[in-house]
């Protein structure tokens, strides 16, 4: 493995893998050596529209096939976009053939294949994580903090969080979020992976005890043996009296708040998932109190903002080039830390709750 530069590979070429192209050239200790799809002229076409608009130098090699890539020696980590449907077998093999391994969320389309994606890993002693890029913010430990101090929100009570987006038709008619092959989960997995992560970080990662789950509306794309979720509503609790509820959505409108309720105050952040545009990752606290005086009922506004001094996007300390930054540094280090792989396989075993 190289001393100081984690060589990446990328296998497909998805949109959200242009993204983390661009966060691997700013990560600062990896750099991209390789991009496999199934066929040689996608991943040279991929390449050079990647290129001109962020470039590695040398540019990265196209692959015809995933497994090409994978049996190159110099590649330290690959990063995986994959179709869910797909993914288990790819992050295996690339186990196998010793490759650290960044994949994308839901990791498996059950709880059943991220335990044998986390064994395999284990196995080959290769560190694995999955793609959540608002766990490398630096507003995460800030929020951290709050929870923490005992007075900003004090025993935690209560959690709601709704992440959705309004799919256009195509997305509806022929993305490969609308087929039960390649994304069995629908929006659950696509964006209820993040409502459960949240949920889960905020109560240090105890198990919920209880879950409901309700598919609210469903539907496939033509070829689509099954429907998948298109909404989804799902209430959890765990000991000491906290309960939870989510909803994710392809039909309703973007939003991705979360409120995070206790015996204090609360804690509200408006977009917990992709930090709305420009410089500085925010969230509130507050603590209103009802003044009466007389005839007067005054509802006093005690609200604080919190900033954490990060980009949103395109940045060296944007939320995911850390993710890639931080990744690279387990990779490089040799020790695989056994936190990531252990919450990832938490997030698919509550989200296979809901659904069931």
């Amino acid at each position: 493995m190289s001393e100081k530069i984690c060589r990446w590979g990328i296998l497909g070429t998805a949109g959200i893998a242009c993204k983390n192209w661009q966060a691997i050239r700013r990560s600062g200790n990896g750099t991209l050596a390789g991009v496999a799809s199934r066929s040689l002229e996608r991943a040279e076409q991929w390449i050079a529209t990647n290129q001109s608009h962020v470039s590695f130098d040398p540019a990265p090699q196209a692959h015809g096939s995933y497994e090409e890539l994978l049996a190159r020696p110099d590649i330290d980590a690959v990063y995986i976009p994959l179709p869910t449907g797909l993914r288990k077998d790819w992050v295996i093999a690339a186990a196998a053939a010793g490759k650290h391994v960044l994949a994308e969320k839901p990791c498996g389309t059950n709880a059943d294949e991220v335990e044998e994606i986390v064994a395999a890993c284990k196995q080959h002693k290769v560190q694995f994580m999955d793609g959540v890029m608002f766990m490398h913010s630096d507003r995460l430990p800030m929020m951290r903090g709050v929870l923490d101090d005992g007075e900003s929100v004090g025993e935690i009570k209560r959690m709601s969080s709704n992440f959705s987006f309004l799919a256009p038709e195509e997305f509806l008619t022929s993305n490969i979020r609308m087929s039960s092959d390649l994304e069995p989960l629908g929006a659950l997995g696509d964006l209820g992976w993040y409502n459960i992560r949240l949920f889960l970080w905020a109560m240090n990662y105890a198990m919920p005890t209880e879950v409901q789950g309700r598919v609210l509306t469903q539907q496939g794309r033509a070829d689509s043996p099954n429907p998948v979720p298109l909404e989804f509503d799902a209430n959890l609790r765990w000991d000491g009296g906290v309960s939870a509820n989510f909803y994710c959505s392809f039909v309703t409108e973007t939003q991705q708040w979360a409120n995070i309720s206790g015996t204090k105050g609360y804690l509200h952040i408006r977009d917990f998932v992709l930090p709305f545009s420009g410089y500085g990752s925010r969230f509130e606290i507050n603590q209103p109190r009802l003044e009466v005086n007389g005839c007067d009922f005054d509802m006093i506004d005690r609200s604080r903002e919190i900033v954490a001094e990060e980009f949103s996007q395109s940045h060296p300390n944007a939320q995911e080039v850390k993710l890639f930054r931080n990744f690279a540094a387990l990779a490089l280090s040799g020790r695989p830390d056994p936190h990531w792989p252990d919450i990832a396989l938490k997030t698919q075993q509550v989200l296979d709750q809901c659904l069931e």
